[in-house]
């Protein structure tokens, strides 16, 4: 990174720039300045690391990059002299499967989600949970998503929110064909299993930023990392405010 882009998005110059191993090994905090796509990038990178983090919001929805830009350093100063929420949520582990050999991994905070492509009919899909078989699914793809991916896409698609302490995640279908196939909610202690049976052009991606073109017969296999990340909160934020705050509920009302 050169002086002048340090300069320009910064405002700091004079500084190393450290990569997110160097992050993660030598800083004892992360302020990560961007929405909330930003911070997941970096949550997944430094997980290993346990380094918390602090998100403030650049982008639009702020879910989990929850302080404003403007202002920030009111709320920041307190939080840097140790008065702060901890907030830890875990990771999803995926595995993508070829003739019993892995061909891509990933890791996600949000969820992992099957699709078919923009121009391809409906997938059908075979869905396993802990070795037992739930059924074969036929429609524009499937979500799996954790507590923190509850309020996005998968709450788009018709799915639950669920509260981040509940070790679960819930399994949504996108536009099924059979009306009756509705999303679950399940323990995030067992392994889920979806094999590709049927379609084109298909494939699977993680938190929406990496993403693996899928054959007939792949199988992706998801369980929960061993690994966290750590947000830290200003003190007195709780998660029925943000919903309140992001989602708009009671607008008009007092």
């Amino acid at each position: 990174m050169t002086p002048k882009f340090r300069r320009a998005n910064t405002g700091l110059s004079g500084y190393d720039v450290l990569d997110v191993e160097g992050i993660g090994t030598h800083c004892g905090l992360g302020l990560v300045v961007g929405g909330d796509g930003t911070m997941l990038g970096i949550g997944r990178q430094l997980a290993s690391y346990r380094t918390p983090l602090i998100g403030i919001n650049q982008g639009r929805l702020g879910f989990i990059t929850d302080i404003p830009l403007e202002g920030y350093e009111a709320v920041l100063t307190p939080m840097l002299d140790g008065d702060y929420e901890e907030d830890v949520r875990p990771l999803m582990r995926a595995r993508v499967m070829r003739a019993g050999e892995c061909v891509f991994e990933a890791l996600a905070l949000n969820d992992v989600v099957v699709n078919r492509g923009s121009t391809s009919g409906m997938v059908e899909l075979r869905v396993e949970v802990g070795g037992q078989f739930v059924s074969n699914q036929r429609a524009d793809g499937l979500i799996i998503a954790s507590p923190t991916g509850s309020t996005a896409y998968s709450l788009s698609a018709g799915g639950p929110m669920l509260h981040p302490s509940i070790p679960g995640w819930v399994l949504v279908p996108i536009a099924p064909h059979t009306l009756s196939n509705r999303p679950i909610v399940l323990s995030d202690a067992t392994e889920v299993a979806v094999e590709v049976v049927g379609g084109r052009d298909i494939s699977a991606n993680f938190d929406m930023q990496s993403l693996a073109s899928l054959q007939h017969g792949d199988r992706i296999l998801v369980q929960r990392s061993e690994h966290c990340v750590r947000f830290l909160h200003p003190r007195g934020w709780n998660y029925f405010a943000t919903l309140r705050k992001k989602l708009r509920w009671n607008e008009g009302g007092s």
